[in-house]
């Protein structure tokens, strides 16, 4: 599925496979796959999926089962609870990151915070 940019939605998402957005969404947004947030994209929701790539602007929690994705043009503002993250150089974020810990998923993981749009630097 794909929410071109100039469409602007709001309500609940639900969805099974892939889907990009380009355009704005407010509300929330649940997947069982991977959801895409373009470069145009502006989403005001709490996400919760498999597997997000941002690209575009995210303001609210993402909870993701696989892994985030911060391309270089991403900004963030909200929460992350993933077990896998990948941050490119000249993405934004503000917001507190938490990592399950292989060892003890139960006991809440590691966590970071980062204020106002800190600049992280890209690990390979």
């Amino acid at each position: 599925a794909f929410i071109d940019q100039g469409s602007s939605l709001e309500g609940k998402l639900s969805f099974k496979d892939t889907v990009r957005i380009d355009g704005h969404f407010t509300g929330e947004i649940t997947s069982e796959n991977t959801l895409i947030i373009g470069e145009s994209g502006e989403i005001e929701a709490n996400i919760r999926s498999k597997t997000v790539i941002v690209s575009g602007t995210v303001s609210g929690d993402v909870v993701a089962g696989t892994k985030v994705v911060l391309h270089k043009t991403a900004r963030m503002e909200g929460n992350i609870e993933a077990p896998s993250l990948m941050i490119e150089e000249g993405a934004a974020l503000n917001g507190e990151v938490k990592m399950p810990l292989p060892d003890s998923p139960k006991r809440g993981g590691a966590s970071l915070k980062a204020d106002s749009f800190l600049r992280i630097i890209h690990f390979q």
